[in-house]
């Protein structure tokens, strides 16, 4: 099975052979070591096949899959092929399923119900408290979070679901090994060594334009059900809803406030009919399996009664916007309007009052 795997890997790496030719070569040639065979001229025969698509097959060797193979095994990887038998169920059944995928991490979450939970970049402290509170119940009841390892509301899924002792996998947009962004080089550990890392993309490749709707439709995939947190307008979390849609899933959508920016792709879902999340129960619904929690007390954000009478108003400000997250330092300066370099006064200030501290990658949180 490595020979037939290392020869459909080097098929799906090949520009231009989709999902669709592939599975037209694998039922014609009744295995990839077979579709490597098969002559030029009768490639050109199949159905969806030019000469230029039968070319690109037949400069292709299964070498250039063993190659990959060896570099997945690097990465302490496991590789999937569509057509191996725990290859993940839900994803076979998408329109554009992945014919690979390389995983690192604990596999049996594959083999688990799991909810898709994601949302902006650029988000609220609301917004932040809502998807704590979804990932971290959602973990608690046994079902594994899926999101997209990208700054603002995916991290905060993915560590909630890990700080219940959950559950969750993070789709990546670019290959094992490039962290991306840089300042979720923490989580990325945390996710190797407590849940899953999962990808289409072969190790080492960096991300780009095309590769975030494509992480997209495979962390819906994944999921029995999106639940979208927050969403501007154009947001990346409403590509994934769209997905979701398209492959007959469940979508759910947190309400907000009309004049909120950050809620107008959530509103517009509801309005559009998409399920209102009004508590994690909405969710836990669709998985019946699983063992309801008890409801947790709401989270709180640190108020300015918690801190320090000393601080500054710019200081105060500066830490209730960290709220209980672990924030980066361009997020937080984005979120304060402030300069990097009075930021890092700001902060320093914060750190000497015992209020903040600062952890490995320039991030920074509540202590």
């Amino acid at each position: 099975m490595d020979d037939e795997r290392a020869a459909w890997l080097a098929l799906a790496m090949v520009p231009g052979i989709g999902p669709v030719r592939l599975q037209t070569l694998l039922a014609t040639c009744h295995t990839p070591l077979g579709a490597h065979s098969a002559p030029f001229e009768f490639l050109c025969t199949l159905p969806g096949f030019s000469r230029a698509a039968a070319s690109a097959v037949k400069q292709t060797t299964p070498l250039a899959g063993r190659t990959l193979l060896e570099q997945a095994e690097r990465h302490g990887a496991r590789v999937f092929a569509s057509f191996d038998p725990d290859f993940p169920e839900l994803l076979r059944h998408i329109p554009d399923p992945p014919p690979v995928l390389f995983a690192r991490g604990n596999l049996e979450l594959l083999s688990r119900p799991a909810a898709a939970v994601v949302g902006s970049r650029d988000h609220s402290a609301y917004g932040a408290s809502v998807c704590r509170m979804v990932a971290a119940e959602s973990a608690d009841a046994g079902v594994v979070v899926v999101s997209g390892m990208a700054r603002g509301l995916d991290a905060v899924a993915h560590g909630a679901a890990l700080d219940a002792a959950g559950g969750t996998i993070g789709v990546l947009g670019n290959g094992l090994g490039v962290v991306y962004p840089a300042a979720n080089r923490g989580l990325y550990q945390r996710v190797v060594e407590h849940g899953l890392l999962l990808t289409e993309f072969p190790p080492g490749e960096r991300p780009h334009a095309g590769s975030f709707p494509r992480r997209n439709r495979i962390i819906s995939g994944l999921a029995r059900a999106t639940v979208v947190i927050e969403a501007a307008a154009g947001s990346g979390a409403l590509i994934t809803a769209g997905a979701a849609l398209e492959q007959g899933r469940e979508v759910l959508a947190v309400p907000g406030p009309i004049t909120s920016p950050s809620s107008v792709g959530c509103n517009r879902l509801i309005r559009d009919g998409a399920t209102p999340l009004l508590e994690t129960a909405d969710l836990l619904q669709l998985y019946p399996e699983v063992e309801r929690p008890l409801p947790r007390a709401p989270v709180e954000l640190p108020s300015d009664r918690r801190l320090p009478e000393t601080l500054s108003p710019e200081e105060r400000e500066v830490a209730v916007l960290i709220g209980n997250e672990v924030v980066a330092l361009d997020d937080l300066a984005a979120r304060a309007g402030l300069r990097v370099e009075k930021l890092l006064a700001v902060l320093c200030g914060l750190e000497i009052a015992g209020v903040v501290e600062q952890r490995a990658g320039r991030n920074f949180c509540r202590v």
